[in-house]
């Protein structure tokens, strides 16, 4: 719906100024002069330009579902609760997310069926637990739990991104400096040695000719690895290719043990929350397998579902798929045949988000070595080639004088 800018006065000539949404100007300034302005200003309110248009975040939604469940538990009703929320919202994205959902409430839509008109926002998640909450009229503990989660959550896909990012960036800055090196200092020292007039030593010859191919092919030098990335990205959109790079990374030495942990723990947690809430579990299994992340999981979790529904306990579909380890596995059916599940599916949750981390400090401190030798190897080599004729010369020199 448009926004105006609106300027008035009251009745007794104080001026006032605010925005307002209308279906057009005229309805616009008849709904000011229902609440008594005169003189009334309407004019369209100007579309703002954002070159980073602003998003409604993971950690926004779980601070206000954090919110929302203290006010509900204070007995404020929930289309009120999320007028405040919208009040209170400092990011304009959030404000208009929560002030559409706020409308669908006034209108006697149910939370659930409010917040799944926006699933960029709300996953499948968020919509379940919060349709068992209202079914079961226990909502505020939901969100509380809801909230919980989503914190939990996103720590745990901070240490991932982190966990990544650093070999990423010492990867590329090494490959920035060998190109730099290769294609703007080496032929430099190779114009100086063309004057030498003795044989340069096999190394320096080896750098130079090296370096020769990054100067005749400096195009694809930086375009190769830019054509890379994006034929990965559009392979990651086929199923076939998204299902073979997700397999890959789960089987990557060092960092797939860390991805497999932590799919792990994402798997048991939202597992665990889902069935406390309530929600049956087949319907959770297919809420799970949504949000898994990865393909490989998702196919395990889809014939776990397959095989609960025919009977089936769902620990022997997870061990033949060679995903989960048999410690969980084992802590599965020990729920399961105890009556047990969501505790045990907690437990096990925690006890991998510890392994996360303490899996995420060792790669690091496994890598830092690496990394130092893999950059004094290139760089050093780079740099002993080239002063290994000067060197020699020095000694030519050294030994005639």
């Amino acid at each position: 719906m448009p926004e105006f800018r609106w300027e008035a006065k009251t009745r007794d000539g104080q001026i006032r100024k605010g925005e307002l949404e209308a279906p057009n100007r005229d309805v616009a300034a008849a709904m000011l002069r229902r609440q008594g302005f005169v003189e009334i200003k309407v004019k369209k309110k100007p579309k703002e330009i954002q070159i980073f248009p602003e998003k409604v975040e993971e950690k926004d939604i779980a601070v206000f579902f954090r919110q929302l469940a203290t006010m509900l538990a204070a007995g404020i009703p929930v289309a009120d609760a999320f007028r405040l929320g919208e009040q209170g919202a400092e990011k304009k994205a959030l404000k208009k997310l929560l002030g559409e959902v706020r409308k669908d409430l006034e209108e006697g839509n149910p939370l659930a069926d409010s917040l799944a008109k926006h699933p960029k926002e709300f996953d499948r998640l968020t919509i379940a637990l919060v349709r068992a909450g209202e079914q079961g009229g226990i909502l505020e503990e939901i969100l509380d739990r809801l909230a919980s989660y989503k914190e939990k959550a996103l720590a745990l896909k901070g240490k991932i991104k982190g966990a990544m990012m650093y070999p990423a960036a010492v990867i590329v800055i090494a490959f920035l400096v060998t190109a730099i090196l290769m294609i703007f200092v080496i032929p430099k020292f190779a114009e100086m040695f063309e004057d030498f007039g003795a044989e340069l030593p096999a190394l320096t010859q080896l750098t130079i000719a090296i370096s020769n191919k990054f100067v005749e092919y400096w195009y694809l030098v930086f375009g190769a690895p830019i054509v890379l990335a994006f034929a990965i990205r559009w392979l990651y959109q086929t199923p076939q290719g998204r299902y073979q790079i997700d397999k890959l990374l789960l089987n990557l030495p060092i960092l797939g043990e860390v991805l497999r942990k932590a799919a792990v723990a994402r798997f048991t947690r939202t597992f665990a929350t889902l069935i406390g809430a309530g929600v049956p579990i087949l319907d959770a299994l297919d809420t799970v397998a949504e949000i898994a992340g990865n393909v490989v999981l998702e196919e395990a979790i889809r014939n776990a579902r397959d095989a609960v529904e025919q009977g089936r306990t769902l620990t022997e579909p997870l061990e033949a798929s060679g995903v989960f380890p048999l410690m969980v596995t084992q802590m599965i059916r020990i729920g399961e045949e105890s009556g047990a599940m969501e505790a045990m599916l907690a437990k096990i949750a925690d006890f991998y988000e510890a392994e996360v981390d303490a899996a995420v400090e060792a790669m690091t401190s496994l890598m830092e070595p690496v990394i130092i030798v893999f950059l004094g190897v290139v760089i050093g080599g780079l740099v002993i080639s080239m002063y290994l004729p000067i060197f020699q010369m020095a000694s030519v020199v050294g030994g005639g004088g």
